[in-house]
């Protein structure tokens, strides 16, 4: 089969790979469609993020979806032909954090497409995937596989907004409007956020979150003092979604959000400066978002039901051959929001 390997940065490659074979409790996936995430971008830009760095061939990947073309002998809830969403987390169920029903916080966790490990964990960018029956949850047969690969950034949000507590009826500011932070906005008002305002540094983003239903879009790079009207008799904001991973947007969003509010982290940028003063004198709770657990079948839920459209947020998608031009596109943030490769 063909994967997606990338060895250095900008160094990606088409190469081939052996199918592994089907045990007893596994599903042989032809998988369809696969999204490019700010992760696989990363190890393809810059060879990794913050401390985690490739030291090995990689395969990318971990937001896929595709068809069940063979079953294990004790396989029970999915059948040949079924359509299907993969979760990438191979928790083992036996830690200390399993148990207590924590399992993103997985002591010997094995997410697809990570060098958090050594040897890495090998990614989902490939023609077929064999899984456990439990990461392969069906979705209906009219379901695009192109939207079913969107349920792992989904379900990111939706932990992230369970995170944040009380969103419904909250005043909420989401920073960075890559596809994570529109996934934000959207997993928001699904859950009854009463004011929506975006910010970011580029304009198509947020002309496209005005269009998915923001309140309003403030470009903090043509206007650095956009926020500051937020920011008078203490603060506006009851929730921030901070997914931008910059320390002027955690700035900006401590100055913008009301005492008492909470701050939700779900951008990833390396070591940033926190006004801890602010934190402090406001009493804003400030609280890190983790992967997910049980929201990806919420995600595959709300996506298959079309609660949340995330038609408009894929921008293109290009056949695995093309995979160099598909990264490429994927990290012109002027041009795209989600690119998916044809697996």
């Amino acid at each position: 089969m063909k994967t997606v390997v990338v060895h250095a940065p900008k160094d990606l490659r088409i190469e081939q790979a052996e199918i592994p074979p089907v045990g007893p409790h596994d599903v042989k996936v032809r998988l369809r469609a696969g999204g490019i995430c700010g992760s696989d971008l990363h190890y393809y830009q810059h060879g990794g993020f913050g401390t985690i760095r490739l030291r090995e061939p990689l395969i990318l990947g971990h937001e896929v979806a595709g068809e069940i073309v063979e079953t294990g002998a004790e396989v029970t809830r999915v059948t040949v032909g079924d359509r299907v969403a993969v979760n990438p987390s191979r928790a083992c169920g036996r830690c200390r954090f399993c148990l207590a029903g924590q399992p993103q916080h997985c002591l010997d966790m094995r997410f697809y497409g990570s060098a958090m490990r050594m040897p890495h964990v090998q990614g989902a960018f490939r023609e077929v995937l064999v899984c456990e029956e439990a990461q392969a949850l069906p979705v209906p047969p009219d379901l695009p596989f192109e939207h079913a690969a969107f349920a792992e950034p989904l379900a990111v949000c939706l932990h992230a907004t369970r995170q944040a507590g009380q969103v419904a009826g909250a005043r909420v500011l989401v920073t960075g409007m890559g596809p994570i932070g529109m996934l934000a906005m959207l997993a928001a008002r699904h859950a009854g956020a009463r004011e929506v305002v975006v910010t970011d540094v580029v304009d198509p983003p947020l002309a496209l979150a005005r269009r998915l239903g923001a309140d309003l879009g403030l470009n903090t790079r043509s206007d650095p003092q956009a926020l500051d009207r937020f920011g008078t008799d203490k603060g506006h904001f009851d929730v921030v979604f901070e997914a931008s991973g910059a320390g002027a947007a955690l700035a900006g969003a401590l100055h913008a959000a009301r005492p008492g509010a909470t701050i939700v982290q779900l951008g990833l940028g390396g070591e940033i400066p926190l006004p801890v003063n602010v934190l402090v004198a406001k009493e804003i709770a400030l609280r890190g978002t983790f992967r997910f657990h049980e929201e990806f079948a919420w995600a595959v839920e709300i996506i298959a039901a079309r609660r949340i459209d995330v038609t408009p947020l894929l921008t293109e998608v290009l056949k695995l051959d093309d995979a160099v031009a598909a990264f490429e596109l994927a990290g012109d943030r002027g041009r795209s929001m989600k690119v998916q490769l044809a697996l």
